[in-house]
This record gives structure tokens, C-alpha cells and sequence, in this order.
């Protein structure tokens, strides 16, 4: 069985995106999986809430543009693997949506944990930030097998008396803190298999340039979490596209024109790992 949650992304491409046909969770509906696709409570068709919340209008298509490593607007990266026509562009900005209220971790790993416990048995997959919720299911209910990341940033938990120092960069974030768990709570996460992916354009030392940099500083700090697992005895393991031959991609590898081979390298781990069975 097959989880899909996604946070920070386009959710689906729209009727005049090349990628129309090649959506993401159709290609493991295919391939013989169960797919549920989530939105965290407080985000996107998910947004009904029980807190009181203020929406404030804000123009800022453009910054996530440049935050989700589209380029540096206007200017794309080259050879990014984001079409570059127009309507494509504008079909990403439509699906932009405003939260409805404070993110929440704890609230958001709950509402996954409750979920597996009615569907039973699964992988889950997250992305951006839900990568921090994502560990804390698999913490809360042991029906989460296994766990695939798409590129984390937030949220890397580690045992007690082994918080990392903060990674600095020039990112508009500031600098990126681990958060602290019991060790027994940490040691669940070593139960289970666990891959990390991250697309191009990250600096591979300190920059300037903000977005590269932010990136950067999350694949450096998922490194020494999937480190900090295998030291006690789990199995995670961090992808860095480019370093594999694969070119181009985004925050969002999977809705990326390039996303039968993101999809082809995530069904190879599955099958590696026995969760395809």
C-alpha cells in the first residue's frame, strides 16, 4: 500500500501543462499500488479548521518562483525541468492557496497516524514540510513501513544529547535547527527503511545566492540525520538527484517533466526494499 502527501507543491499539473497524462500518483496506481493523496489539516482541501485563523492576501507567486528552485525569477535555471511556457506558469500559480490556520506538527502527524489506522499497512511519502509530521507518524503508529522524503527541510528530529549544530545559511529562513526527541521515540525510526531525495541546483558549498543556499543547508542537515539513523542501526539514505545523472529537477521532482524516471528510481528503492510485494 502506497502513501502520498503533498505540502509545498503544485498538487496536480493543469489542462494545458505538457505533463497532462503523467501525473505522479497515477504511474503507482499503474504499477499496482493503493494511492492516497493528503493534504495537511489547515492546507489546501484539508483547510477546514477548528482555530480561528486571520488570511492575509499576499502577492508572493514570484519569491516561490525562486524558493522552489524554478530559477531565479524571471530567469529559469537552465536546463530546469519545469516547462517554461506561460500557461504552464500561471496554471503553477493558480494552485498556490493560502493555509488556514498555524502549521501544527503535531497535529498534522495525528491526523496521518489516525489515517493509517483505518487504511492499515503502508508507505508514506511526504514532501517539503511535511518531512517533520512525517517522522513523527511513524513514531506515533508502527503500521508506517517505510518512508520516502521529498525534499525535507524542517522538522529533523534527533535522540536526546545528539542535537546537531544549526546549519547557517544565506537562505531567507535563517539558520536550520534539529529538534530534540526521547531516544526511545528516535530509536522507532530506525525499524524501518527510509530514503530522502533532493533535486538540482543546490549549492554544494556556501553561496549567495539564497535559494541554492537554503537547499543547501536542508540536504546538509538531512545527511547528518540519515547519519544519526544508521549509527543506530536503521536504514536511511539521502538521494541527491545530480549525483545519480539525473539533471533539472525541482522542490517538486515528481511534477517535473522528467517524473517517470523521479517515479522509476522510487520503484527501484521499493522493490530493493520489498514493499512492493
Amino acid at each position: 500500500m502506497f502513501f502520498y502527501t503533498v505540502q509545498d507543491s503544485p498538487k496536480e499539473p493543469g489542462k494545458l501543462h505538457p505533463t497532462e497524462g503523467k501525473v505522479f500518483r497515477t504511474f503507482f496506481l499503474r504499477r499496482g499500488f493503493g494511492v492516497y493523496l493528503l493534504d495537511q489539516p489547515r492546507r489546501g482541501e484539508a483547510g477546514k479548521s477548528t482555530v480561528a485563523a486571520t488570511i492575509t492576501p499576499t502577492a508572493d507567486e514570484q519569491f516561490w518562483f525562486t524558493q522552489f528552485r524554478i530559477g531565479n525569477y524571471p530567469a529559469y535555471f537552465s536546463g530546469v525541468q519545469f516547462p517554461k511556457d506561460t500557461a504552464s506558469l500561471e496554471q503553477f500559480y493558480r494552485q498556490m492557496t493560502p493555509n488556514t490556520g498555524a502549521f501544527d506538527a503535531g497535529v498534522v502527524s495525528d491526523a496521518v497516524a489516525a489515517l493509517f489506522n483505518k487504511i492499515g499497512d503502508g508507505t508514506l511519502v511526504t514532501h517539503s514540510q511535511a518531512g517533520g509530521p512525517g517522522w513523527l507518524t511513524a513514531i506515533k503508529n508502527e503500521k508506517v513501513k517505510a518512508i520516502v522524503a521529498y525534499e525535507p527541510y524542517s522538522g529533523f528530529v534527533f535522540p536526546k544529547g545528539e542535537l546537531p549544530p544549526p546549519v547557517t545559511s544565506s537562505g531567507l529562513f535563517g539558520e536550520l535547527k534539529g529538534i530534540e526527541i526521547s531516544s526511545e521515540d528516535f530509536n522507532k525510526l530506525t525499524r524501518i527503511p527510509i530514503v530522502i531525495y533532493y533535486g538540482d541546483n543546490i549549492a554544494a558549498t556556501p553561496t549567495t545566492v539564497w535559494n541554492k543556499d537554503h537547499w543547501r543547508s536542508g540536504l546538509e542537515m538531512a545527511k547528518i540525520w540519515a547519519a544519526t539513523v544508521n549509527k543506530h542501526g536503521g536504514d536511511a539514505r539521502v538521494v541527491h538527484f545530480p549525483e545519480i545523472g539525473i539533471k533539472g529537477n525541482t522542490h517538486f521532482p515528481f511534477a517535473d517533466l522528467n517524473n517517470v524516471q523521479i517515479a522509476d528510481v522510487l520503484s527501484a528503492w521499493l522493490h530493493e526494499k520489498g514493499l512492493d510485494k
